[in-house]
């Protein structure tokens, strides 16, 4: 089973002016000293909560010698463990990946979850037939792929009918792409709410766009407004846990393609959101 995951925020607001009066005139020095350190316990919690512990395993499984070169220029723009260890990906996990690509992201959870562990690689014919079926398949040649399966569907119904009770579907840097493709995502969120066990959860990686865009940039741009992308998986019953920062880049621009055959030089750069959305366990 996937172990259960706790989320804490704290919010630490400077004390006014006169709130130091206050302070100064009626506590004393020992409550103006027990405010003091409570505002840095609340800072440190705050701290603490956005902060993400990267097992030994994990980074381990990052810095793999066999490993492609190909792989690891992609690591300092991808961040790959921190991904692992966010989503809490563990040995014996029974996980599926969604627009498979050429299989980065698809084999680091094939390490993550071995052993005992399965990976099911999702990819439409568009995506093969476009770009993917030669390193797709050269990947999955390799013993490292050995508990992948792969799986040729289209997005609308995208896993197997023995992919069920599922720990996690990983959706990476692509449910924009499902727009412009045309793709039912009503019908595919629903999919993988109905492939995943109760807790299992829906984890989603994308490149921000502009406040107010919604779906407008998703082809010219490859992005994707963020409060549009959760309105929709929310309304397959998800319920968002929790998100982390670890890919963001408040400097981004959001006007330039994020698309890897355009972003050139400063491709990486993108700010994106990372979103954890979780199956409710009181659901069939």
């Amino acid at each position: 089973m996937r172990p259960s995951r706790s989320r804490y925020r704290a919010v630490v607001r400077p004390l006014g002016d006169s709130a130091r009066r206050h302070r100064s005139r009626g506590l004393g020095p020992r409550a103006g000293l027990a405010i003091a350190l409570l505002a840095l316990t609340t800072a440190f919690a705050a701290w603490a909560a956005n902060q993400i512990v990267v097992p030994e395993r994990i980074r381990d499984i990052v810095a793999a010698p066999d490993r492609s070169e190909a792989d690891r220029a992609l690591d300092a723009g991808r961040h790959p463990a921190e991904l692992l260890a966010f989503f809490g990906v563990a040995p014996g996990m029974r996980v599926a990946e969604l627009g498979a690509g050429g299989g980065y992201t698809t084999e680091l959870l094939a390490r993550a979850v071995a052993p005992g562990g399965v990976v099911y690689g999702q990819n439409s014919r568009f995506l093969l037939d476009r770009f993917a079926e030669k390193p797709w398949s050269e990947r999955l040649a390799r013993p490292v792929m050995q508990d992948v399966l792969r799986v040729d569907r289209e997005f609308d119904d995208p896993l197997p009918p023995e992919a069920r009770n599922l720990d996690a579907v990983f959706l990476i840097l692509l449910y924009h792409d499902t727009v412009w493709m045309k793709v039912d995502r009503a019908k595919m969120n629903h999919a993988v709410y109905q492939a995943l066990q109760p807790g299992g959860i829906y984890a989603v990686v994308d490149h921000s766009a502009r406040t107010g865009a919604g779906l407008g940039d998703v082809e010219t741009l490859h992005r994707i407004e963020e409060a549009t992308l959760r309105k929709e998986i929310e309304a397959a019953g998800f319920v968002l846990a929790k998100q982390a920062d670890f890919l963001r880049n408040p400097e981004d621009t959001r006007d330039w393609s994020a698309s890897p055959r355009a972003a050139g030089e400063r491709r990486g750069t993108s700010d994106r959101f990372v979103l954890e959305f979780v199956k409710p366990k009181g659901s069939r």
